[in-house]
């Protein structure tokens, strides 16, 4: 069993998810101002050294992605940030693309960008301790997107991207994210996801992408935010798997879902069904950003200083979202 495969099974075992807490500093800004508290890197650092300390850390969160502001930082106590997440038994990752920019000949759809220079990055980063890396493509649905150019795009990149962090002894994370914006049904949601996922793996493979290195982060089947046409979460978990089955090759040996503009709530029952009706091999868990910090986020905002309590709001929803994972959650833990 490769250390690649080995770090997978470890990052994911026991029901155990992924906090991604990479959001940009422009991101982080915006989620800061919404809930009153200025955005300072003291203020930034605060609340994710809050969260990274909470016991939810061991117990349900098996790796943490950064962003480059984050991974170089020490918390209050002189402690680096990845090794705060390492002695929490988590596993520190970190971002790497530089974001979603136009797509020239396609000017209403975006690619990710980030490559030039990566190699260099990534051996930084691996010195500072990342242990995985995260890479983000991002697919609009209307009636004429995404395009063949855009899952074309996409597809190269990210597998030129984790043929170089897997060269780095890191294993790379595989985001593509359909968007939920839109008036579009569950079924073309399905239709594009499909088509989206089987093409980076085609790239992925063209690579030489060691498939038992990776972990895919996909969105889940969801009908579009404005469609009128909005389907059961039982139909959400069965489409849902039903293209996994159909796009990922059985040599991948973990999925973990992006909650892509779900409540916490929905998100967490979406997994739990998923984790319920899954009939593959597939490891099936979570990768949440504000499906799992926004509840904590608000009552950090209220005191910043409350640091027990906001680990009590985390670990809870770490909590619920591990036990989805083992399909043991119900909404009675909830209360």
């Amino acid at each position: 069993m490769s250390e690649l495969h080995n770090t997978v099974l470890k990052i994911l075992e026991k029901g155990k998810g992924i906090l991604a807490a990479d959001e940009s500093t422009g991101t982080m800004t915006k989620r800061l101002d919404d809930v009153n508290v200025p955005s300072t890197s003291e203020n930034r650092l605060l609340f994710r050294e809050t969260l990274f300390s909470s016991s939810s850390m061991t117990d349900c969160i098996g790796g943490v992605i950064l962003y480059d502001e984050t991974i170089k930082q020490e918390t209050s106590k002189k402690i680096k940030i990845p090794e705060l997440i390492s002695r929490m038994k988590s596993a520190p990752g970190i971002k790497v693309d530089t974001g979603a920019k136009v797509l020239a000949g396609s000017p209403e759809e975006k690619i990710t960008e980030g490559l030039d220079g990566l190699r260099e990055r990534l051996k930084e980063y691996y010195k500072l301790g990342a242990k995985f890396t995260k890479w983000r493509g991002v697919y609009s649905i209307t009636k004429n997107f995404p395009s063949k150019l855009s899952i074309q795009s996409n597809a190269h990149a990210l597998a030129r991207y984790s043929a170089l962090v897997q060269e780095c002894r890191m294993v790379p994370i595989v985001e593509p994210e359909v968007l939920m914006d839109g008036e579009h049904s569950a079924e073309e949601c399905y239709e594009k996801t499909s088509e989206v996922i089987k093409k980076c793996f085609e790239e992925l493979i063209l690579h030489k992408v060691d498939l038992k290195g990776i972990i895919l982060k996909p969105n889940m089947i969801l009908a579009g935010n404005k469609s009128k046409n909005i389907i059961k979460n039982e139909e959400v978990a069965k489409l849902t798997l039903k293209c996994l089955k159909n796009s990922v090759p059985s040599e991948v040996p973990g999925i973990a879902f992006l909650s892509g503009g779900q409540s916490e709530i929905q998100a967490t029952e979406n997994l739990n069904l998923i984790n319920k009706y899954n009939d593959t091999d597939f490891i099936m868990s979570y990768s949440f950003g504000r499906a799992l910090q926004q509840s904590a986020l608000k009552f950090w905002s209220k005191n910043i200083r409350d640091i027990e309590g906001t680990q009590k709001v985390f670990n809870h929803r770490a909590k619920m979202n591990t036990l989805a994972a083992q399909s043991k959650w119900s909404k009675d833990l909830e209360v």
